[in-house]
C-alpha cells in the first residue's frame, strides 16, 4: 500500500467531510474563548501551522471517518472514544483539537481535560489551546492548573493584553464553576494591581457570578486609575444599580457633575436614574439642562414627554410627544403616549386615532389593548372584547397580557365573576405572577380576602422581594382588617426596596393612621401627595388632617383634588362620611 503524509490526506479528508456533511449535528465549537466568540460562518480552522509528517494507514482512515460519521449521526461517545485514541497515537494538534471540541460537545469533561491537554502538548504556543485547558481545569477544580495556563496566554507577545484578558473574563463567566473561575481570574489580576484593563476585566466577571461587592471595589479602582473614561464610569454606575445601592451612584454622579457640568453622557445618565428612582420633578430638571444643550435629541424629548405623564403635566407632555411626531422620530412612542394623554382627557376618538396609527413595530401590541380598553370607555365592550379576539399574539407573554386585558374588560363591566373565571382558567395553565396579582385585586372587590390573601402570599413565597405585592397585602390588611401590626410589617419591607414609591409611602401614612399614629401618618401622606397628585391619596391625607382636628386643611385637600377628579368614588365616599 502506498503510504502518504497525513498533512496531505487532512486536506483531501476536509473536503470529503464537507462533501458528505460529516458531524452535522455537532455545530462548529471550539471550547476556545476566541473561537467561541466568533461569528457564524467565520468558524476558526484548524491550526494551519505545519504539522509532523505521520504515515497514514488504514487503520487511521478508518477511524478517522469513524469518528466522523459517528458525531453526524449523534453517536457522540463512539466519535469522542475514537478521536481521542487517534489523538493519542498521532501527535497532530488538529486531532487534539477536533477531540477536545467533540468532547466538550459531548459534556465528556474527563476526556476533554486529557484531549486538551494533547493538544497542548502537540501545540505549546497554540493560545486557544491553552485557553481551552485552562478551561477544562476549572471544570475539575483544578484553579492552580488553570492560572498556569492562562499566565502562559497572558505572558506570550500574540495579540493585545486587554482583548486577551476580556476574551478570559468572557469564557470564564460561562463555566459553572464560577467560585472556581473567579478565583483564577482574581489571582490572574492580583499580578496586575495597577492595570485598569485587567480589573475591568475582572469585574464583568464578578458581575456575571453576582459577586457584586468585589465588582465594585474592583471598579472603584478602574475608576482611581482612569477618572475620565466613560465607559468605565457607567460600569462602575451599572454595578451599584446592581448592588440596590441608586443612592450611592447618584450621590458619584451629583459630585462629578459638580466638577464637569458639561458632561452630557454623564447628566444623561443622572437624569434617568433619577426618573428609575421615581424622583421624577429631579429628572425633569436634569432634562431640562440636557434640551438647553442638545435641542433637537429625540431622547431628551422623549424623557420630557414621558416625565410630564408621571407628574400629571399633560400639557407639557402634549408638547414634546408632538414635537416628536413632528420631527418624524420616535413617531410610535410619541403616538401610544399622545394616545394615552387623550384617553385621560376623556377624548376617545383622538386616543383611537393614535393607538390606530401604530401600525407595526414593538409598540403595535400595546396599541392593540389599549383601542380595547377604549372601546370600553365608549361603552362598546362587546366591540372591545370581538377586537381583543381578532388580535394575533407572537409568544406566550402576549398571550398572557392578552388574557389580562379580556378580565379588565369584564372587571369594569362589573362582570366580575366572568372576569374571575377568565382568571381561573389561565392559571390552571400557568401560576403567571401578574395573573395571581390580577386576580387577587379583583378578588378584593368581590370581598374575597382570603384569595387575595392567598394568591399575594404565593407570589411572596416566589418572589419575597416583590414591593408590589407586600404593598397591596398590607395595605388591604389595614384597610380592610385589624391585623394593622401585620399590616405595618408588610408595607416596611415593602417601602425599604421602594422607598419613593407614592403608592407604598400612602400605604404607610394610612397604616400610621389605623395605628393611630397621626403624625408620623401625615408625614408619609405628604410625601406621598407631593410625588403624585393622586385623589386616593387626597382622600386619605384630608380624611387623616379631620380625624386630628384640622379639618379646614382637610376640605382643602378635598377641594383641590376634586377639582381634576369630580367623579372619584373613594374621594367622595371620605367626603360625604366625613364632611356631609
Amino acid at each position: 500500500m502506498k503510504q502518504v503524509p497525513i498533512a496531505k490526506t487532512f486536506a483531501i479528508l476536509s473536503l470529503g467531510a464537507s462533501l458528505i456533511g460529516a458531524c452535522a449535528k455537532l455545530p462548529p465549537r471550539s471550547v476556545s474563548p476566541s473561537q467561541a466568540s466568533t461569528p457564524p460562518g467565520q468558524e476558526h480552522e484548524l491550526s494551519t501551522q505545519a504539522p509532523p509528517r505521520t504515515e497514514l494507514t488504514e487503520e487511521v482512515l478508518y477511524k478517522f471517518l469513524l469518528a466522523e460519521i459517528a458525531g453526524q449521526r449523534g453517536k457522540l461517545e463512539i466519535s469522542v472514544e475514537t478521536y481521542l485514541e487517534l489523538a493519542r497515537g498521532i501527535p497532530d494538534p488538529r486531532l487534539a483539537e477536533r477531540a477536545t471540541q467533540i468532547a466538550v460537545f459531548a459534556k465528556k469533561d474527563t476526556e476533554a481535560l486529557e484531549a486538551a491537554k494533547l493538544w497542548t502538548k502537540y501545540a505549546p504556543e497554540d493560545l486557544d489551546a491553552r485557553q481551552a485547558l485552562a478551561a477544562m481545569h476549572i471544570r475539575h477544580g483544578q484553579s492552580e492548573e488553570a492560572l498556569h495556563e492562562l499566565e502562559y496566554v497572558m505572558s506570550s507577545n500574540k495579540g493585545d493584553s486587554t482583548q486577551k484578558l476580556r476574551t478570559i473574563a468572557g469564557f470564564l463567566s460561562r463555566e459553572e464553576d464560577r467560585v472556581t473561575a473567579l478565583e483564577v481570574m482574581e489571582r490572574l489580576v492580583s499580578q496586575r494591581p495597577n492595570d485598569a484593563d485587567a480589573l475591568f476585566a475582572y469585574a464583568l466577571l464578578a458581575v456575571r457570578a453576582e459577586r457584586y461587592d468585589r465588582a465594585r471595589q474592583a471598579m472603584e479602582c478602574v475608576i482611581e486609575l482612569i477618572p475620565d473614561d466613560n465607559q468605565a464610569i457607567l460600569a462602575y454606575l451599572s454595578v451599584l444599580q446592581k448592588q440596590g445601592d441608586a443612592d450611592s451612584a447618584l450621590k458619584w454622579l451629583e459630585k462629578r457633575l459638580k466638577q464637569q457640568s458639561q458632561q452630557a453622557e454623564l447628566r444623561m445618565v443622572y437624569a434617568r436614574l433619577l426618573a428609575e428612582e421615581k424622583r421624577f420633578d429631579e429628572a425633569r430638571v436634569q432634562f431640562k439642562l440636557l434640551e438647553k444643550a442638545q435641542p433637537d435629541n429625540p431622547d431628551v424629548q422623549y424623557a420630557l414627554g414621558w416625565l410630564g405623564i408621571q407628574t400629571n403635566d399633560l400639557a407639557e407632555s402634549d408638547a414634546h410627544f408632538t414635537a416628536l411626531i413632528e420631527s418624524g422620530r420616535r413617531v410610535d412612542e410619541a403616538s401610544y403616549y399622545l394616545g394615552h394623554i387623550a384617553e385621560s382627557r376623556n377624548d376617545y376618538d383622538n386616543a383611537l386615532k393614535r393607538y390606530r396609527a401604530i401600525a407595526s413595530g414593538d409598540l403595535h401590541f400595546d396599541a392593540q389593548i389599549r383601542i380595547a380598553l377604549v372601546l370600553v370607555q365608549q361603552d362598546k365592550a362587546e366591540e372591545a372584547m370581538r377586537h381583543l379576539r381578532s388580535v394575533e399574539t407572537r409568544d406566550g407573554e402576549q398571550a398572557r397580557r392578552l388574557v389580562l386585558a379580556q378580565a379588565e374588560i369584564l372587571t369594569a363591566q362589573g362582570q366580575y365573576t366572568e372576569a374571575m373565571r377568565v382568571y381561573d382558567q389561565a392559571l390552571k395553565a400557568e401560576q403567571d405572577t401578574d395573573l395571581l396579582y390580577s386576580r387577587a385585586m379583583l378578588a378584593e372587590k368581590m370581598g374575597k380576602l382570603t384569595l387575595l390573601e392567598s394568591d399575594l402570599r404565593q407570589i411572596l413565597e416566589r418572589e419575597p422581594d416583590n414591593a408590589q405585592a407586600l404593598n397591596a397585602l398590607g395595605y388591604t390588611l389595614a384597610d380592610r382588617t385589624d391585623r394593622y401590626q401585620e399590616a405595618y410589617s408588610l408595607i416596611k419591607r415593602a417601602l425599604k426596596l421602594r422607598p419613593n414609591d407614592f403608592y407604598i409611602l400612602d400605604s404607610m401614612g394610612w397604616v400610621l393612621y389605623r395605628l393611630g399614629k397621626l403624625e408620623q401618618a401625615l408625614e408619609y401622606l405628604r410625601r406621598a401627595k407631593l410625588l403624585r397628585d393622586d385623589p386616593e391619596i387626597a382622600a386619605h391625607l384630608g380624611e387623616v388632617l379631620w380625624v386630628k382636628g384640622d379639618k379646614q386643611e382637610a376640605k382643602n385637600v378635598w377641594e383641590d383634588a376634586l377639582k381634576n377628579n369630580p367623579d372619584d368614588k373613594k374621594l367622595r365616599e371620605v367626603i360625604d362620611r366625613l364632611a356631609p
